[in-house]
């Protein structure tokens, strides 16, 4: 069902899946979802994940996983996470990650659709906490392509892999240049 509705909204879209790493790697990895300036990220991202197979998950408000939508939320993937408590969302996700063995987590790394000076860390982190590898999932909203064509393993050294990482999305265009 997922893939046939994925399928539909690529078609009617005119986007296409560009894969160049292999699948059984992203299928246990943290994801960076770059660059997110927009809504329309979610669902892009979403039929990009839904299309490979790949069984995706992402944190969200608690909130939307409570109440009348939530189960809507959970199927596609949402992990309610409360904000107003200190919760180590960065060992909580390295567990769950240590736990399932198919389990990908995209993670927006600039962790807003607005401007900001510089990414959060947090998916780095949490990589190199369980152990697994960092995709880079990319949306190129000129040439209405989603993938991922990058894999990386966290080498320990923060600051150089970060800015190999940043480098690498300075290729993609995002739906709001200015919010980039």
């Amino acid at each position: 069902m997922k893939r046939f509705l994925a399928k539909l909204f690529f078609k009617l879209s005119g986007w296409k899946l560009n894969i160049n790493v292999d699948l059984n790697l992203v299928k246990h990895s943290v994801v960076i979802a770059a660059p997110h300036t927009s809504n329309w990220d979610f669902p892009f991202t979403l039929g990009a994940f839904w299309l490979m197979g790949v069984d995706l998950k992402f944190f969200i408000k608690d909130s939307y996983t409570n109440g009348f939508a939530g189960g809507l939320f959970k199927w596609f993937g949402a992990l309610g996470v409360n904000r107003e408590k200190k919760n180590n969302l960065v060992q909580h996700a390295a567990n769950l990650l240590r736990e399932n063995k198919e389990l990908a987590i995209v993670i927006p790394a600039e962790g807003t659709r607005s401007f900001v000076e510089e990414w959060k860390s947090g998916f780095y982190h949490i990589a190199s906490e369980a152990k697994v590898d960092i995709c880079l999932g990319y949306l190129d909203y000129q040439k209405k392509e989603a993938g991922i064509d990058r894999i990386i393993r966290p080498s320990g050294d923060i600051l150089q892999d970060l800015e190999i990482i940043e480098a690498y999305y300075k290729n993609y265009t995002p739906k709001n240049p200015e919010m980039y």
